[in-house]
């Protein structure tokens, strides 16, 4: 892969990646390691990738001046304002710095330089100990992450046997599968699958093990659409 170039950009186009089946790149900072999902530009830009630092490994500090979205997937994340463990997810706003690491190592989902100017909240929330709330159908749960104009961040939990009528993403959609599941028309996808649905696409989705997902809705329409 050619990491001067642009990546997964044209968000007109459904993705799906299989971050299991990967390679993991080396980052600038020794210990630190990447799997990029989508990617504006080699270190600038917007970038969703999975990030893993080995243990006792530190990241130089860093601003971030258009945000940075993190959730915690394994492990224990650390930074100079605490330690996150495993499920705790965290938004730094435009124009934020910290000097992050790992001290045990740690397994990431991390979302960079995509928050609007006035998106300027700092937010930790340890999931484990948030309140969940039902959701669209039975056997369905629902965790508010985030949300801001049209975009929402929600996890979502999904018991065995649960579908969704069809229905429409006119936002687009973006999902990561923690553990678990998850089906459509267009295929399976098993824990660590990454899938962007374009604005406008529709789909049938249900699960038949279950599946816990990262669930991010309403950001990805492009100047021009609709």
């Amino acid at each position: 892969m050619n990491v001067l170039s642009s990546f997964n950009m044209d968000r007109h186009q459904r993705v799906v990646i299989d971050t299991t089946r990967q390679q993991w790149l080396a980052s600038p900072s020794t210990g630190v390691w990447r799997i990029p999902l989508e990617r504006e530009a080699a270190e600038r830009g917007q970038v969703t990738s999975l990030v893993r630092y080995d243990p006792n490994t530190h990241f130089q500090a860093h601003f971030h001046p258009n945000g940075e979205e993190i959730f915690v997937i394994d492990g224990v994340f650390q930074d100079e304002d605490g330690d996150y463990p495993a499920g705790t997810y965290i938004r730094n706003p435009p124009g934020s710095y910290h000097s992050p690491g790992s001290n045990t190592g740690c397994l990431l989902y991390v979302k960079l330089n995509m928050f609007p100017e006035e998106d300027n909240v700092i937010f930790r929330l340890d999931t484990h100990n948030a309140s969940w709330q039902p959701g669209l159908e039975n056997g369905m749960s629902t965790l508010p992450l985030h949300g801001f104009k049209g975009e929402q961040t929600v996890m979502m939990k999904w018991q065995p046997d649960t579908s969704l009528p069809r229905h429409r993403h006119d936002g687009g959609e973006e999902v990561f599968i923690l553990s678990g599941e998850f089906c459509d028309e267009q295929g399976e996808y098993e824990k660590g699958t990454w899938l962007r649905n374009p604005a406008g696409s529709t789909h049938q989705p249900s699960t038949r093990k279950g599946c816990l997902m990262l669930v991010k809705t309403g950001h990805l329409l492009v100047a021009g659409d609709f």
